[in-house]
């Protein structure tokens, strides 16, 4: 074991960790609890490098717990003259708190999780004493809580690591990027390393996502208000379709007979210097709105004889301004994190603020179902097997499985991850044999305790600081902790160990083959359920007749991007093509809506030739299948350029507004098609 890899910090986690288990055992132990050890574990259980990130879950978890315990004080007492029925009450109880807790994907989804298998935790060793649940539930609330609350304290408020510090570098390393990603487009370098620049910004902001849900528990003096965020969040969700249009109009009037015009290429060239060198706050906004009033200036006029190449430069200018537009406000936003007064830096910021709402994200209900209905019948076949044989170890088997399926439920493929921690709790069981009968019979008080415990578990906490080893380190935590002797007094026979020991170990590989056959869909067919459900809800927006809402379809679009990209890398192929598709269809989508809003607002003869090109997206998505993607209808390109020839009676803004929707149409669905004016 080469310890010289790790760092500061990671030594720092560690000995946060032991002094919250040791705090959490030493509070069990004064106040009589008899199974301290399960404080000792939840420490771990809930330990974060964040500090926001801890207290974010703390109270979810402790009322979870509550409500765990209460549904375990429920059902024991009342079905335990029918071990079927409370085998099926405990099941489905764990697999309704599973499902509901993968729908919920923020900190309040451990509230479900919690609760679920606290009552198995519970439940299922009450099962020969029904008389006393209600003491155990007590007591392993207790318990469960002081953990909570110890690791919470510690790792919030002891040299904590902040969300907000974190939070404020990324955003200033994603602006940074993002600028010379945008710089790059205003170029025209439009090649596969800037194409992965604009994927890895959909993963930057998913993460920001993740970052922003712990940010109102955060223990930093000044924070930053969530709201500004998620405005954040928004712009820079808008700098993706518009950046990637700017491009695209520029290499295609560069393939034509004519280029941007001078003036223009003035203007993309000013724009460019505006961003390699952002102004400050106070000169952001003039220079913003003289840039953004010399591309409305430079618009060609759209009328009856509208050509390919003026509705291109109409495209062009227009993404432009609303480029600068976006990078201005992701600026002010910005600095508006940073700023100590609540009142906004710019007027700016307070409409920003003022439109916010919630981040929608991407909801799998068929794969939350798969997973509750394998955790039931882990834990009802796991019940057969126990009640069966009649081996008295076996609650302990059937409620380790029960938990391995409800913590690892969210994975495609949760065996992995359950054998990491199977051999981690083989670990941890050859490391609480040695303590238990060799070392700790000779230790006879806490500070000698303390200090024969503490060389393991420092270790252990600093690999669990590394994603890579975090499972097999649990495991093995978790194994050693749960069986080596914690209790309010030391004691236990060999065979008392053994046999809790197989137990674990059994309920843990039980798990591994259940999952296998119920709850295991792989990477792959979990990456076409993403592909599919962005595509039917394209269809469905194409076909509503509601209101578009172009930042909730703007956010579940990259919220899906974020989790199709390590899927995608799991199968071992380059994710760039589906990814780049899926960017493709968010931007179909921008302008889906910009034509539904034309349609809303306009003109009886403005909706007859809006409507067709709407339905025939619709169709298109509706009828695609990630296996065999079949190219859009000729007749499609066809409505498109008949809506185009449609808007030439309309008011210039409507007719504007519908050549920009419609040019941004043709070029993402048939970019290989010829110029509208030859196709007319």
């Amino acid at each position: 074991m080469n310890l010289t890899r790790f760092g500061g910090k990671e030594a720092l986690f560690s000995v946060k960790c032991l002094i919250a288990a040791f705090l959490a055992y030493y509070i069990a132990l004064r106040i009589g609890l008899t199974r301290p050890y399960w404080a000792v574990t939840t420490s771990y259980i809930v330990a974060q490098p964040l500090a926001g990130a801890v207290l974010s879950k703390a109270v979810f978890r402790v009322a979870g717990t509550v409500l765990g315990a209460a549904a375990a004080v429920v059902l024991v007492p009342n079905l335990v003259n029918a071990p079927e029925l409370l085998s099926l009450g405990l099941a489905l109880w764990l697999g309704l708190c599973l499902y509901i807790s993968l729908l919920d994907r923020t900190p309040r989804a451990y509230l479900f999780l919690l609760a679920g298998y606290t009552a198995s935790i519970i439940g299922f060793p009450s099962v020969t004493t029904p008389g006393a649940v209600f003491t155990i539930a007590a007591l392993r609330v207790q318990e469960i809580t002081i953990g909570i609350l110890c690791g919470s304290l510690v790792h919030g408020f002891v040299f904590p690591q902040t969300v907000t510090a974190t939070l404020l570098a990324r955003i200033d390393a994603i602006l940074a990027d993002a600028e010379r990603w945008s710089r790059d487009s205003l170029a025209g370098a439009s090649d596969a390393a800037l194409d992965r620049d604009r994927r890895r910004l959909a993963l930057d902001i998913n993460e920001l996502h993740q970052l922003s849900i712990h940010l109102p528990f955060d223990t930093a003096r000044l924070l930053p208000r969530t709201r500004t965020l998620r405005a954040l969040q928004a712009e820079l969700s808008m700098l993706l379709p518009l950046a990637s249009a700017v491009d695209d109009r520029i290499v295609e009037l560069k393939r034509g007979a004519d280029a941007p015009r001078p003036e223009a290429l003035a203007l993309i060239e000013d724009v460019r210097e505006w961003l390699r060198d952002p102004p400050p706050v106070a000169d952001r906004g003039p220079t913003a709105d003289a840039l953004i009033e010399r591309a409305r200036v430079l618009e060609p006029v759209v009328g009856d004889t509208l050509i390919w190449r003026d509705a291109l430069r109409l495209s062009l200018l227009a993404r432009l301004g609303e480029l600068v537009d976006a990078h201005r406000n992701a600026r002010d936003l910005r600095d508006q994190m940073r700023s100590p007064s609540r009142a906004p830096v710019t007027p700016a910021v307070a409409r920003l603020l003022a439109r916010i709402a919630k981040r929608p994200l991407h909801r799998d209900r068929g794969i939350a179902l798969r997973a509750a209905a394998g955790t039931v019948a882990t834990i009802l076949l796991g019940c057969v097997f126990w009640i069966g044989t009649g081996w008295s170890d076996g609650a302990g088997a059937v409620l380790i499985a029960g938990v391995c399926c409800a913590l690892f439920g969210n994975s495609d493929d949760p065996a992995p991850s359950i054998l990491a921690f199977f051999y981690g709790t083989i670990i941890g069981l050859v490391i609480s044999a040695v303590y238990a009968f060799a070392i700790l019979p000779r230790v006879t008080d806490f500070v000698t305790l303390a200090a024969v415990l503490a060389p393991p578990m420092l270790i252990g906490g600093m690999f669990l600081a590394r994603p890579a080893t975090l499972l097999m380190t649990l495991g093995g935590l978790l194994g050693a902790l749960n069986t080596v002797g914690l209790n309010d007094r030391f004691g236990g026979s060999f065979d008392a160990f053994l046999n809790g020991g197989i137990a674990q170990l059994i309920g843990t590989l039980f798990a591994v083959v259940t999952v296998g056959l119920f709850q295991t869909i792989g990477a792959d067919t979990s990456a076409r359920r993403l592909i599919r459900a962005g595509w039917r809800e394209l269809a469905a927006r194409s076909d509503s007749m509601s209101r578009p809402d172009a930042a909730g379809w703007i956010a579940r679009m990259l919220d899906r991007i974020g989790l199709l990209a390590p899927r995608l890398a799991l199968q071992g192929e380059d994710p760039g093509k589906p990814l780049l598709d899926a960017l493709t269809d968010l931007r179909v989508g921008v302008a889906v809506g910009e034509l539904k809003q034309l349609r809303m607002n306009g003109s009886p003869d403005e909706a007859a030739v809006i409507t067709p090109v709407l339905r025939g997206i619709g169709a298109h998505y509706r009828a695609l299948r990630p296996d065999e993607p079949a190219p859009p209808e000729p007749d499609l390109l066809a409505g498109i350029d008949a809506a185009m020839r449609g808007f030439a009676t309309s008011t210039p803004d409507r007719h504007r507004t519908g050549v920009l929707a419609l040019t941004s149409l043709r070029r993402n669905l048939f970019p290989s098609a010829p110029a509208y004016g030859a196709a007319a």
